[in-house]
């Protein structure tokens, strides 16, 4: 997802979750709402969904939906009763078990069936729900969730809909939780006729229904995020490209505005590069079958698998490359592929994804270059709560800063300064994607990756950045005795148990009258250790923050 610009302040009043801020005490808001999304419960366990066959009719004049939703499950657990999630904006016509109309009630978002007879694990069953009402608007696509109801240049409509975070059920029913994704997913979209619909997955067909519209089928084939099915209708005009990849030929499908479509070819050139970069670090890309598809949205970005939306209107940061396309498409490999089986866990999608803007940088241009990008990022660290939050709650951790970004991407960075050893690094990225490939996954799943493929324990480092607000502070004292330095030094840290090398100036020189330092790579604990540098001024100590997320404090 794009990087969260505005933080929304929090009013509801029920129930507080307090979380240890830099220098006081955050009340997080917990609602019931949050809990009946977040919790996996019995009523949820019991079954897991193995497909979704969801048809939907667009109202474009009134911004309202009716449609149905089929969804088969494998039943994990006997249960006479489960839990369904959508929205209370929208009503439920009824649901339907075996051409039987269920009993169901609704608390809040959620919505708890109750069948006449018990579901026995092991079998696999389906239900079907009705549904019609007016989804909720999105005031600030795509940081708040919702349809989006615009107009192109030409006054011409143009539809789309984002619901990361607030969830797939504000907009159709289904099981609301990150860690169940269906292993595929039929979209039948029916909108008035003129308008194309774009979705995600391969077209499957279109078909005119006689009375001013036109139903649209896409369809899925590989597991998905929920929050990442979406609609795009617009006045799109289509043209591809071909990717060849180290084991087949991938199709890129670009869906624009038809006016936009000269500047648009210019711009999604650098696709091939991005895909050649990422594929070389992260492996060939994830969908294959379903393709690659950029499309103009009426929002800025988000990372709908094999629809990636886009509307960063053409335009390239001062890096020389186009943020949304290179973020967003990352997230095929951070996100879709890998995905986090709960919110707590989402920077394991937008830390990634921004180190991978870096990788890119790196790719195409050099090591250095992709520092110095960090470096113009690490100014919006605020360092205000632990990136990973509590589970079972739909957590929010953009409520606070936008840290599981930017420091998310410096823990990485870090970390891979700490193995100083890339060969091994990028064997570590590849391996994650390779593990955990079509999975949801959890922090401690990556961590205990890393530790077993390194044969070494960094769950401490990993404690320390991930789960408290603030990184370790190298504290130090300086003492010159004659030509030499002695350096007295210790991590200041939330795990007593925490340890890392770190990089220290021993010596430098000036060339043209810069001064260049050179660093002396040092371990470093909680214990209070001295050394001595030899023909060296204290005056001209530093510690490496190219390399290391760091704070540092000289104690007198």
């Amino acid at each position: 997802m794009m990087i969260r610009k505005i933080l929304t302040a929090v009013t509801l009043l029920m129930l507080f979750f307090a979380v240890n801020a830099s220098a006081q005490r955050r009340a997080y808001v917990i609602t019931r709402d949050d809990t009946l999304r977040g919790a996996l419960t019995p009523l949820r366990t019991c079954y897991d969904v193995t497909y979704y066959d969801l048809a939907v009719k667009v109202d474009v004049k009134k911004h309202s939906i009716s449609g149905s939703v089929v969804m088969k499950y494998r039943v994990t657990e006997d249960f006479d009763s489960l839990q369904i999630d959508l929205t209370a904006r929208l009503r439920i016509e009824k649901i339907l078990f075996k051409s039987t109309a269920l009993t169901y009630r609704r608390v809040v978002n959620s919505v708890f069936v109750t069948f006449p007879e018990t579901q026995h694990a092991g079998s696999s069953e389906e239900i079907t729900v009705i549904y019609s009402g007016t989804p909720v608007s999105a005031k600030s696509p795509p940081w708040d969730g919702g349809f989006v109801w615009k107009k192109d240049a030409k006054g011409r409509d143009w539809i789309g809909v984002t619901c990361e975070g607030v969830g797939p059920s504000i907009w159709w029913p289904c099981k609301d939780h990150l860690s169940d994704e269906p292993d595929s997913v039929q979209m039948k979209f029916t909108v008035p006729t003129g308008l194309m619909c774009v979705a995600n997955g391969r077209l499957r067909d279109t078909l005119n229904t006689g009375d001013g519209n036109t139903t649209w089928t896409w369809f899925v084939s590989y597991p998905i995020n929920l929050y990442n099915v979406t609609l795009n209708l617009a006045h799109y005009s289509f043209f591809s490209d071909t990717f060849s990849t180290a084991n087949q030929p991938l199709q890129l499908h670009y869906y624009v505005l038809d006016y936009n479509v000269p500047q648009a070819m210019l711009q999604f050139q650098q696709v091939k590069t991005m895909m050649g970069c990422f594929e070389k670090y992260f492996g060939p890309y994830p969908f294959p079958r379903d393709g690659y598809k950029l499309v103009e949205t009426p929002y800025y970005g988000m990372e709908h698998q094999s629809a990636i939306a886009y509307g960063n209107d053409y335009i390239n940061n001062k890096s020389g490359f186009d943020y949304i396309i290179i973020h967003e498409s990352a997230h095929e490999w951070w996100g879709n592929n890998v995905s986090a089986s709960d919110y707590a866990d989402l920077w394991i999608h937008e830390s990634f994804a921004t180190y991978a803007e870096a990788l890119y940088i790196e790719c195409t241009k050099s090591y250095t270059d992709a520092v110095e990008y960090l470096k113009g990022l690490r100014w919006q660290i605020r360092d205000s709560v632990g990136i990973v939050g509590p589970r079972g709650v739909n957590w929010d951790g953009t409520r606070f800063d936008n840290d599981m970004y930017m420091k998310g991407a410096w823990i990485i960075h870090t970390f891979r300064s700490v193995l100083n050893d890339d060969s091994l690094f990028f064997r570590l990225i590849l391996g994650i994607q390779k593990e955990f490939a079509l999975k949801t996954i959890s922090t401690t799943d990556v961590i205990q990756y890393i530790n077993r493929a390194t044969g070494h324990d960094y769950s401490a480092f990993f404690n320390q950045y991930l789960y408290h607000s603030s990184p370790p502070v190298f504290e130090y004292k300086l003492k010159q005795k004659g030509k030499n330095t002695q350096l007295t030094y210790h991590w200041k840290s939330d795990d007593p148990a925490f340890a890392m090398p770190v990089e220290i100036t021993n010596s430098y020189s000036y060339l043209f009258g810069k001064q260049i330092k050179t660093f002396e790579r040092v371990n470093v604990t909680t214990e209070w250790k001295t050394i001595t540098i030899p023909n060296f001024e204290s005056g001209d100590f530093d510690v490496n923050t190219d390399k290391f997320y760091v704070k540092k404090s000289l104690v007198q």
